[in-house]
């Protein structure tokens, strides 16, 4: 025998290598590290599927992106008003008496578009004196169009309005007015009438904000 050969036999020796049969004990540690493995790379593939789940559900940016509002308009009571929001922005139904709706053309004088001549205002079928497609239920969005803020509700004829004041909106950041309408008082700093929102009714009662009411009785 060569003197490699000697060598190459006491490497293998001294190495400490075993290749013996591996026991049961072995098998199942072996079983218990696969089981291990697999369940923890399961784990991690959940979580990250968890925010690709999300992404798929209606988000509320999605909402504000222009989705459709319904509001029940039964819940109003007659001669008050009640918030909603649509697209992000407050929108006021309010719900006239007989006595609020008779009092709209008799103070067209007063006004800086009585009969809703800018068109942008208002989708064409609200373009009357109740800027309405209900005579008595008025939605008009709630910023006024001045700078932008949030006008208040003083529904109440007289007050601390002054007797001549029928009813509607007052900016007390500025001091635009607004009749129960959301038609802008001449002296006002705001240049237009509120905002009418595109709307429509899938009931009597129900109440759809953001779509319009040709764009509805076609849909049906």
């Amino acid at each position: 025998m060569t003197d490699s050969s000697k060598h190459k036999k006491k490497v293998v020796k001294d190495s400490g290598l075993s290749f013996k049969k591996p026991s049961q004990v072995d098998l199942e540690k072996r079983t218990f590290l696969t089981y291990a493995t697999t369940a923890v790379a399961a784990a991690g593939a959940l979580t990250t599927g968890v925010p690709f789940l999300g992404s798929m559900l209606p988000s509320e940016r999605a909402k504000a992106a222009g989705a459709p509002v319904e509001f029940d308009v039964s819940q109003v009571a007659p001669g008050t008003i009640a918030i909603t929001e649509w697209r992000g922005k407050p929108v006021w139904v309010i719900n006239r008496t007989d006595e609020m709706t008779a009092e709209l053309p008799k103070h067209n004088d007063q006004l800086s578009d009585p009969n809703c001549d800018v068109e942008s205002q208002q989708p064409v079928y609200c373009k009357n004196a109740g800027r309405a497609i209900k005579p008595n239920i008025g939605v008009v969005v709630g910023l006024c169009t001045h700078l932008g803020c949030a006008p208040t509700a003083k529904l109440e004829a007289g007050g601390d309005m002054g007797e001549n004041w029928t009813g509607g909106f007052f900016c007390p950041c500025h001091g635009s007015k607004f009749d129960l309408a959301g038609r802008v008082f001449k002296g006002s700093p705001a240049p237009t009438n509120l905002v009418v929102p595109p709307h429509s009714y899938l009931e009597d009662g129900t109440l759809l904000i953001g779509v319009d009411t040709i764009d509805a009785t076609a849909e049906a």
